[in-house]
Protein backbone atom coordinates (compact mmCIF):
# COMPACT_ATOMS: atom_id res chain seq x y z
CA UNK A 1 0.00 0.00 0.00
CA UNK A 2 2.74 2.50 1.02
CA UNK A 3 3.84 2.43 -3.06
CA UNK A 4 0.52 3.09 -4.00
CA UNK A 5 0.30 6.03 -1.90
CA UNK A 6 3.39 6.98 -3.11
CA UNK A 7 2.41 6.83 -6.49
CA UNK A 8 -1.22 8.11 -6.33
CA UNK A 9 0.76 11.24 -4.61
CA UNK A 10 3.19 11.88 -6.88
CA UNK A 11 0.50 11.36 -10.30
CA UNK A 12 -1.87 13.91 -8.22
CA UNK A 13 0.78 16.48 -7.47
CA UNK A 14 1.73 16.50 -10.96
CA UNK A 15 -1.97 17.49 -11.60
CA UNK A 16 -2.66 20.25 -9.37
CA UNK A 17 1.15 21.94 -10.20
CA UNK A 18 -0.25 21.25 -13.80
CA UNK A 19 -3.71 21.70 -14.29
CA UNK A 20 -4.03 23.97 -17.05
CA UNK A 21 -2.24 20.98 -19.27
CA UNK A 22 -3.90 19.43 -22.08
CA UNK A 23 -6.76 17.12 -21.29
CA UNK A 24 -5.06 13.96 -23.18
CA UNK A 25 -1.84 14.00 -20.59
CA UNK A 26 -4.42 13.65 -17.88
CA UNK A 27 -5.98 10.71 -19.56
CA UNK A 28 -2.54 9.24 -19.79
CA UNK A 29 -1.70 9.82 -16.34
CA UNK A 30 -4.89 8.32 -15.00
CA UNK A 31 -4.55 5.29 -17.37
CA UNK A 32 -0.85 4.87 -15.79
CA UNK A 33 -2.31 5.29 -13.04
CA UNK A 34 -4.97 2.13 -13.40
CA UNK A 35 -2.11 0.46 -14.86
CA UNK A 36 -0.06 0.81 -11.73
CA UNK A 37 -2.98 -0.53 -9.80
CA UNK A 38 -3.83 -3.69 -11.64
CA UNK A 39 0.26 -4.45 -11.88
CA UNK A 40 -0.07 -4.24 -8.92
CA UNK A 41 -2.82 -6.62 -7.57
CA UNK A 42 -1.66 -9.17 -10.17
CA UNK A 43 2.10 -9.45 -8.37
CA UNK A 44 0.29 -9.72 -4.91
CA UNK A 45 -2.05 -12.12 -6.11
CA UNK A 46 0.84 -14.36 -7.29
CA UNK A 47 3.23 -14.24 -4.35
CA UNK A 48 0.09 -14.91 -2.33
CA UNK A 49 -0.51 -18.39 -4.34
CA UNK A 50 3.34 -18.64 -4.60
CA UNK A 51 3.12 -18.71 -0.88
CA UNK A 52 0.23 -20.95 -0.74
CA UNK A 53 2.10 -23.32 -3.06
CA UNK A 54 5.49 -23.38 -0.81
CA UNK A 55 3.38 -24.40 2.39
CA UNK A 56 1.94 -27.85 0.77
CA UNK A 57 6.26 -29.09 -0.12
CA UNK A 58 7.14 -27.66 3.54
CA UNK A 59 3.93 -29.20 5.52
CA UNK A 60 4.86 -32.55 3.68
CA UNK A 61 8.72 -32.68 4.36
CA UNK A 62 7.76 -31.88 8.13
CA UNK A 63 5.47 -34.61 8.31
CA UNK A 64 7.46 -36.88 6.75
CA UNK A 65 10.88 -36.17 9.14
CA UNK A 66 7.96 -36.31 12.08
CA UNK A 67 7.48 -40.00 10.87
CA UNK A 68 11.40 -40.80 10.38
CA UNK A 69 11.96 -39.32 13.77
CA UNK A 70 9.57 -42.17 14.99
CA UNK A 71 11.05 -44.72 13.09
CA UNK A 72 14.12 -43.85 13.75
CA UNK A 73 14.03 -42.99 17.42
CA UNK A 74 11.44 -45.72 18.60
CA UNK A 75 13.31 -47.46 21.69
CA UNK A 76 11.98 -50.60 20.85
CA UNK A 77 12.87 -50.84 17.03
CA UNK A 78 16.50 -49.63 18.04
CA UNK A 79 16.57 -52.24 20.84
CA UNK A 80 15.20 -55.18 17.79
CA UNK A 81 18.13 -53.88 15.57
CA UNK A 82 20.72 -53.83 18.00
CA UNK A 83 19.96 -57.12 18.91
CA UNK A 84 19.62 -58.55 15.53
CA UNK A 85 23.30 -57.47 14.68
CA UNK A 86 24.58 -58.84 17.89
CA UNK A 87 22.48 -62.13 16.78
CA UNK A 88 25.04 -64.97 14.91
CA UNK A 89 24.74 -65.19 11.49
CA UNK A 90 25.58 -68.53 11.70
CA UNK A 91 23.06 -71.46 11.08
CA UNK A 92 21.87 -72.27 14.17
CA UNK A 93 18.77 -70.68 13.55
CA UNK A 94 17.69 -71.13 9.75
CA UNK A 95 15.21 -74.02 8.91
CA UNK A 96 15.89 -76.30 5.87
CA UNK A 97 15.85 -79.95 4.55
CA UNK A 98 18.52 -80.85 7.36
CA UNK A 99 16.58 -79.66 10.39
CA UNK A 100 13.24 -81.12 9.35
CA UNK A 101 14.77 -84.79 9.01
CA UNK A 102 16.53 -84.06 12.27
CA UNK A 103 13.98 -86.62 14.49
CA UNK A 104 14.10 -88.67 11.73
CA UNK A 105 17.82 -89.41 11.98
CA UNK A 106 17.45 -89.80 15.56
CA UNK A 107 15.74 -92.16 15.67
CA UNK A 108 17.13 -94.17 12.72
CA UNK A 109 20.92 -93.46 14.69
CA UNK A 110 19.50 -94.50 18.03
CA UNK A 111 17.55 -97.24 16.57
CA UNK A 112 20.89 -99.23 15.95
CA UNK A 113 22.21 -101.41 20.01
CA UNK A 114 24.04 -98.98 21.62
CA UNK A 115 25.37 -99.52 24.68
CA UNK A 116 24.80 -96.61 25.64
CA UNK A 117 23.76 -93.19 23.53
CA UNK A 118 25.46 -89.68 23.63
CA UNK A 119 25.01 -86.54 22.74
CA UNK A 120 27.69 -83.67 22.29
CA UNK A 121 27.32 -80.39 20.63
CA UNK A 122 29.53 -78.29 18.40
CA UNK A 123 28.18 -74.87 17.34
CA UNK A 124 31.92 -73.20 16.00
CA UNK A 125 33.02 -74.40 12.44
CA UNK A 126 34.18 -77.42 11.28
CA UNK A 127 37.82 -76.37 11.10
CA UNK A 128 38.10 -75.24 14.85
CA UNK A 129 37.27 -79.15 15.83
CA UNK A 130 40.50 -80.24 16.15
CA UNK A 131 42.72 -82.79 17.53
CA UNK A 132 42.06 -82.04 21.33
CA UNK A 133 38.25 -82.76 20.39
CA UNK A 134 39.06 -85.61 18.49
CA UNK A 135 40.46 -87.07 21.29
CA UNK A 136 37.65 -86.47 23.55
CA UNK A 137 35.33 -88.21 20.98
CA UNK A 138 37.88 -90.94 20.97
CA UNK A 139 38.06 -91.82 24.41
CA UNK A 140 34.14 -92.22 24.48
CA UNK A 141 34.63 -95.05 22.02
CA UNK A 142 37.65 -96.25 23.86
CA UNK A 143 35.31 -97.17 26.88
CA UNK A 144 32.53 -97.79 25.05
CA UNK A 145 33.26 -99.92 21.75
CA UNK A 146 29.36 -100.34 20.79
CA UNK A 147 28.06 -96.48 22.19
CA UNK A 148 26.41 -94.23 20.14
CA UNK A 149 27.48 -90.97 20.01
CA UNK A 150 25.83 -88.23 17.99
CA UNK A 151 27.20 -84.61 17.64
CA UNK A 152 24.82 -82.15 17.37
CA UNK A 153 25.98 -79.69 14.45
CA UNK A 154 25.06 -77.93 11.67
CA UNK A 155 29.20 -77.52 10.87
CA UNK A 156 30.30 -80.89 11.20
CA UNK A 157 26.71 -82.23 9.11
CA UNK A 158 28.42 -81.85 6.09
CA UNK A 159 31.24 -82.95 3.55
CA UNK A 160 33.92 -81.68 5.81
CA UNK A 161 32.76 -82.97 9.09
CA UNK A 162 31.96 -86.32 7.31
CA UNK A 163 35.88 -86.47 6.54
CA UNK A 164 37.09 -85.54 9.71
CA UNK A 165 34.94 -88.24 11.79
CA UNK A 166 35.75 -90.69 8.47
CA UNK A 167 38.54 -92.53 10.52
CA UNK A 168 36.59 -93.32 13.39
CA UNK A 169 33.64 -94.53 11.26
CA UNK A 170 35.94 -96.56 8.84
CA UNK A 171 37.05 -98.42 12.04
CA UNK A 172 33.30 -98.96 12.56
CA UNK A 173 32.46 -96.62 15.44
CA UNK A 174 29.07 -95.51 15.27
CA UNK A 175 29.61 -91.86 15.53
CA UNK A 176 27.40 -89.35 13.50
CA UNK A 177 27.03 -85.36 13.16
CA UNK A 178 23.19 -83.81 12.76
CA UNK A 179 22.18 -80.55 12.31
CA UNK A 180 19.76 -79.75 15.38
CA UNK A 181 16.09 -78.40 14.89
CA UNK A 182 16.38 -76.63 18.01
CA UNK A 183 12.38 -75.04 17.49
CA UNK A 184 11.32 -79.07 17.66
CA UNK A 185 13.86 -79.60 20.54
CA UNK A 186 12.54 -76.69 22.81
CA UNK A 187 8.68 -76.97 21.36
CA UNK A 188 6.19 -77.42 24.30
CA UNK A 189 8.96 -76.71 26.80
CA UNK A 190 9.48 -73.72 29.42
CA UNK A 191 12.41 -72.74 26.91
CA UNK A 192 10.22 -72.13 23.72
CA UNK A 193 9.12 -68.96 24.02
CA UNK A 194 12.55 -67.74 25.17
CA UNK A 195 13.93 -69.14 22.07
CA UNK A 196 11.23 -67.29 19.64
CA UNK A 197 12.22 -63.89 21.33
CA UNK A 198 15.61 -64.41 20.82
CA UNK A 199 15.35 -65.29 17.31
CA UNK A 200 13.16 -62.52 16.95
CA UNK A 201 14.91 -59.94 18.49
CA UNK A 202 12.41 -59.14 20.84
CA UNK A 203 15.15 -60.38 24.12
CA UNK A 204 18.40 -59.64 24.82
CA UNK A 205 21.11 -62.13 23.90
CA UNK A 206 23.98 -60.61 26.03
CA UNK A 207 27.70 -60.24 25.81
CA UNK A 208 28.66 -63.57 26.10
CA UNK A 209 28.46 -65.43 22.59
CA UNK A 210 25.18 -66.70 22.45
CA UNK A 211 26.27 -69.84 20.54
CA UNK A 212 27.37 -70.69 24.19
CA UNK A 213 24.46 -70.00 25.83
CA UNK A 214 22.46 -72.12 22.95
CA UNK A 215 24.60 -75.03 23.89
CA UNK A 216 23.61 -75.44 27.37
CA UNK A 217 20.08 -74.93 26.59
CA UNK A 218 20.53 -77.81 23.76
CA UNK A 219 22.12 -80.33 25.94
CA UNK A 220 19.40 -80.25 28.34
CA UNK A 221 16.76 -79.99 25.31
CA UNK A 222 18.73 -83.05 24.07
CA UNK A 223 18.06 -85.23 26.85
CA UNK A 224 14.90 -84.35 27.91
CA UNK A 225 13.51 -85.28 24.39
CA UNK A 226 15.60 -88.46 23.71
CA UNK A 227 17.85 -89.18 27.18
CA UNK A 228 21.30 -90.21 27.59
CA UNK A 229 25.02 -89.30 28.41
CA UNK A 230 25.40 -85.39 27.20
CA UNK A 231 29.44 -84.97 27.55
CA UNK A 232 31.55 -81.31 26.51
CA UNK A 233 33.63 -82.06 23.83
CA UNK A 234 36.96 -81.21 25.85
CA UNK A 235 36.30 -84.10 28.39
CA UNK A 236 37.86 -87.48 28.51
CA UNK A 237 36.46 -90.42 29.12
CA UNK A 238 38.43 -92.55 31.20
CA UNK A 239 35.87 -95.41 32.39
CA UNK A 240 32.35 -96.42 31.09
CA UNK A 241 29.25 -94.63 31.82
CA UNK A 242 26.95 -98.19 31.53
CA UNK A 243 26.41 -98.42 35.44
CA UNK A 244 25.07 -94.56 35.69
CA UNK A 245 21.44 -93.27 35.68
CA UNK A 246 20.15 -90.00 36.52
CA UNK A 247 23.88 -88.03 37.70
CA UNK A 248 24.97 -84.97 37.67
CA UNK A 249 28.84 -84.43 39.22
CA UNK A 250 30.05 -81.38 41.77
CA UNK A 251 32.67 -79.25 40.83
CA UNK A 252 33.61 -78.18 44.49
CA UNK A 253 32.47 -79.37 48.39
CA UNK A 254 33.28 -77.46 51.61
CA UNK A 255 35.34 -79.21 53.96
CA UNK A 256 31.74 -81.19 55.38
CA UNK A 257 32.01 -82.68 52.39
CA UNK A 258 28.37 -81.26 50.57
CA UNK A 259 28.94 -79.93 47.40
CA UNK A 260 29.50 -76.28 46.73
CA UNK A 261 28.80 -75.83 42.98
CA UNK A 262 27.61 -78.11 39.99
CA UNK A 263 28.59 -78.40 36.54
CA UNK A 264 26.67 -78.95 33.00
CA UNK A 265 29.85 -80.25 31.40
CA UNK A 266 28.56 -84.00 32.47
CA UNK A 267 24.72 -85.13 32.22
CA UNK A 268 23.09 -88.81 32.52
CA UNK A 269 19.55 -88.58 32.54
CA UNK A 270 16.93 -90.57 31.52
CA UNK A 271 14.36 -88.76 28.91
CA UNK A 272 11.28 -86.57 30.35
CA UNK A 273 13.34 -86.27 34.08
CA UNK A 274 11.36 -83.31 35.94
CA UNK A 275 14.41 -82.27 36.91
CA UNK A 276 15.36 -81.52 33.25
CA UNK A 277 12.28 -79.80 32.75
CA UNK A 278 13.10 -77.84 36.07
CA UNK A 279 16.37 -76.76 34.18
CA UNK A 280 15.03 -75.68 31.45
CA UNK A 281 12.66 -73.54 33.15
CA UNK A 282 15.41 -72.00 34.69
CA UNK A 283 17.05 -70.98 31.91
CA UNK A 284 14.41 -69.51 30.50
CA UNK A 285 12.81 -67.65 33.20
CA UNK A 286 16.65 -66.29 34.20
CA UNK A 287 18.34 -66.08 31.54
CA UNK A 288 21.55 -63.17 31.51
CA UNK A 289 23.67 -63.72 28.71
CA UNK A 290 26.20 -61.47 30.22
CA UNK A 291 26.99 -63.51 33.27
CA UNK A 292 28.99 -65.92 32.52
CA UNK A 293 28.20 -69.38 34.13
CA UNK A 294 24.91 -68.00 35.04
CA UNK A 295 22.98 -70.16 32.36
CA UNK A 296 24.80 -73.25 32.78
CA UNK A 297 26.68 -74.52 35.75
CA UNK A 298 25.15 -71.63 37.98
CA UNK A 299 21.68 -72.51 36.86
CA UNK A 300 22.01 -75.93 37.24
CA UNK A 301 23.22 -75.54 41.21
CA UNK A 302 20.75 -73.01 41.45
CA UNK A 303 17.83 -75.64 40.75
CA UNK A 304 19.37 -78.59 42.35
CA UNK A 305 19.72 -76.16 45.52
CA UNK A 306 15.86 -75.98 45.71
CA UNK A 307 14.63 -79.08 44.64
CA UNK A 308 17.33 -81.30 46.16
CA UNK A 309 15.85 -84.13 48.37
CA UNK A 310 12.18 -83.05 47.46
CA UNK A 311 9.93 -86.40 46.17
CA UNK A 312 10.05 -87.08 42.76
CA UNK A 313 13.77 -85.82 41.75
CA UNK A 314 15.62 -88.61 42.31
CA UNK A 315 18.62 -87.92 40.84
CA UNK A 316 22.38 -88.52 42.27
CA UNK A 317 25.27 -86.43 42.28
CA UNK A 318 28.83 -87.81 42.28
CA UNK A 319 31.59 -85.44 44.08
CA UNK A 320 34.46 -83.68 42.55
CA UNK A 321 36.31 -87.13 41.80
CA UNK A 322 33.93 -88.43 39.45
CA UNK A 323 34.25 -86.23 36.59
CA UNK A 324 36.15 -82.96 37.98
CA UNK A 325 38.86 -84.34 39.60
CA UNK A 326 41.21 -81.43 38.61
CA UNK A 327 39.82 -78.21 38.93
CA UNK A 328 40.76 -75.79 36.41
CA UNK A 329 43.12 -73.63 38.84
CA UNK A 330 45.09 -76.86 38.26
CA UNK A 331 44.86 -78.10 34.98
CA UNK A 332 48.00 -76.89 33.92
CA UNK A 333 50.50 -79.06 36.04
CA UNK A 334 48.83 -82.14 33.96
CA UNK A 335 50.16 -80.98 30.36
CA UNK A 336 53.56 -80.12 32.35
CA UNK A 337 56.63 -82.68 32.44
CA UNK A 338 56.55 -82.75 36.57
CA UNK A 339 59.55 -81.03 37.78
CA UNK A 340 61.98 -82.73 40.33
CA UNK A 341 60.63 -81.37 43.98
CA UNK A 342 56.60 -82.06 44.86
CA UNK A 343 55.08 -82.50 41.89
CA UNK A 344 56.54 -85.95 41.25
CA UNK A 345 54.40 -87.21 43.93
CA UNK A 346 51.22 -85.51 43.25
CA UNK A 347 51.65 -86.59 39.36
CA UNK A 348 51.51 -90.27 40.47
CA UNK A 349 48.89 -89.84 43.24
CA UNK A 350 46.74 -88.09 41.12
CA UNK A 351 46.89 -90.98 38.10
CA UNK A 352 46.14 -93.70 40.67
CA UNK A 353 43.12 -91.55 41.63
CA UNK A 354 42.08 -91.04 38.00
CA UNK A 355 42.23 -94.72 37.08
CA UNK A 356 40.39 -95.90 40.25
CA UNK A 357 37.39 -93.18 40.81
CA UNK A 358 37.11 -91.03 38.06
CA UNK A 359 34.88 -91.56 34.94
CA UNK A 360 36.60 -89.07 33.52
CA UNK A 361 38.41 -85.80 33.06
CA UNK A 362 37.36 -82.28 32.57
CA UNK A 363 40.02 -80.48 30.80
CA UNK A 364 38.68 -76.62 30.96
CA UNK A 365 39.02 -75.65 27.70
CA UNK A 366 38.72 -71.80 28.41
CA UNK A 367 42.01 -72.46 30.80
CA UNK A 368 43.95 -75.25 29.01
CA UNK A 369 43.00 -74.84 25.28
CA UNK A 370 46.53 -72.88 24.24
CA UNK A 371 48.44 -75.62 26.58
CA UNK A 372 50.68 -78.11 24.27
CA UNK A 373 50.55 -81.62 25.97
CA UNK A 374 54.43 -82.58 26.73
CA UNK A 375 55.64 -85.97 26.34
CA UNK A 376 56.18 -87.79 29.80
CA UNK A 377 53.19 -85.18 30.90
CA UNK A 378 50.40 -86.92 33.16
CA UNK A 379 47.84 -85.78 30.26
CA UNK A 380 50.24 -87.33 27.76
CA UNK A 381 49.71 -90.54 29.60
CA UNK A 382 46.14 -90.24 29.95
CA UNK A 383 45.40 -89.44 26.62
CA UNK A 384 47.75 -92.37 25.59
CA UNK A 385 45.70 -94.85 27.03
CA UNK A 386 42.56 -93.32 26.30
CA UNK A 387 42.32 -93.18 22.20
CA UNK A 388 41.49 -95.02 19.74
CA UNK A 389 43.38 -93.61 17.11
CA UNK A 390 45.49 -92.19 18.51
CA UNK A 391 47.30 -89.39 15.89
CA UNK A 392 48.99 -86.26 16.83
CA UNK A 393 48.82 -86.37 20.75
CA UNK A 394 51.78 -84.37 21.88
CA UNK A 395 50.38 -81.51 19.47
CA UNK A 396 46.79 -81.11 20.54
Amino acid sequence: MTFKRVVSHEIFGHRLVSRSKSPVISIVLFSLLIFFMFAYSIISNMSLQSAAFTVIPISFTISTQKNMIVEVDSENDQFQRGIRRKLPENEIFRSDELTEKFHGRVQEFFNHKCEVQFFMTWISTAETFGTREILAVESVFKAHPHGCLMILSRTLDSAQGHMILKPLLDRGFKVQAVTPDLPFLLKNTPAEAWFNDIKSGEKDPGGIPLAQNLSNLMRLAALYKYGGVYLDTDFIVLKSFKGLKNTIGAQSINSAKNWTRLNNAVLVFDMNHPLLYKFIEEFALTFDGNKWGHNGPYMVSRVVHRVEGRPGYNFTILPPVAFYPVDWIKIVRLFKVPSQQADPKWFEAKLQELNEKSYGLHLWNKQSSKLMVEEGSAMGKLLSEHCVLCNQIYSS
